[in-house]
């Protein structure tokens, strides 16, 4: 037992590892932002159900990533490096998306609070392309399982405090501020990359567009066959979505007719 608690110690005093659980929160911290805290926000605005679950779409960035994740491995930012610089790049628009979500007013353009969300759900599903891609490079084989358990556990802290944290300020201070604190707390993120190291990868990025996209799917279509490939691909597109989408509409449903005060949207939601 002492030289399993020695090897820990010495593992755990390894930076990386806990880079991987900051850049877990920075990853969880948009998620619930964009998804039921806000729609607590715009059920507290008068804005009908319908259009609260129309904006509940905003998260589909998540689903689709690796649509555009390809990309990120082809083009090399002229900045900090091939993945800090994509992180840099898009936790800074991420932070202004949702500080910029604190100046809209739900009632009267929730379309327009429904485009810009849309757009750091965007970014925040691009933040977490890169972040998986830095800490697969930059952890070591035996440290994998433990980098991951730690990510796993900033990102659910993240969204704890972009979640029922969210709400339960929402009790004392105005929505807006709530928005600009989150903001700022994504853009407070930057500093972890800003001071992390950039990952030694031996592999060169892609040299075109089709070697990074249209080549991976060819050879995972004739590795798996096209019929389980499409088995597979719908699987991952199609799994539990009822859920997810009756999940969307959950914290609409309990606090329109109900009326609760705010304190109570916290319990609703866990």
């Amino acid at each position: 037992m002492p030289a399993f608690v020695a090897q820990l110690g010495r593992v755990l005093a390894a930076p990386r590892l806990w880079v991987a659980l900051l850049m877990g929160f920075a990853s969880g911290l948009p998620l619930l932002a964009l998804g039921s805290t806000l729609q607590a926000w715009l059920v507290e605005s008068g804005v009908e159900l319908a259009a609260v679950g129309a904006l509940s779409l905003v998260g589909l960035p998540y689903t689709w990533k690796f649509v555009w994740s390809p990309s990120l491995d082809r083009y090399v930012p002229p900045f900090l490096g091939r993945r800090r610089g994509w992180l840099a790049a898009t936790q800074a628009i991420l932070a202004v998306s949702l500080a910029t979500l604190a100046v809209l007013d739900p009632a009267r353009s929730p379309w327009l609070l429904g485009a810009v969300a849309l757009a750091a759900a965007f970014f925040g599903a691009t933040q977490d392309i890169v972040v998986d891609a830095y800490r697969r490079e930059s952890l070591r084989e035996e440290e994998l399982g433990l980098g991951s358990s730690l990510y796993v556990i900033g990102y659910r802290v993240g969204m704890l405090v972009s979640g029922a944290g969210a709400l339960a300020l929402a009790d004392q201070l105005p929505w807006r501020t709530v928005y600009l604190l989150v903001g700022g707390l994504a853009a407070a993120n930057l500093v972890v990359t800003l001071l992390a190291p950039e990952p030694e990868v031996g592999a060169s990025p892609p040299r075109t567009l089709r070697a990074a996209v249209v080549e991976p799917f060819l050879e995972f279509f004739r590795r798996n066959g096209t019929r389980h490939a499409l088995l597979l691909l719908s699987f991952v597109l199609l799994y539990k979505i009822g859920d997810a989408m009756a999940a969307n509409m959950t914290t609409p449903f309990i606090l329109k007719p109900s009326g609760k005060s705010p304190g109570a949207r916290v319990a609703a939601t866990l």
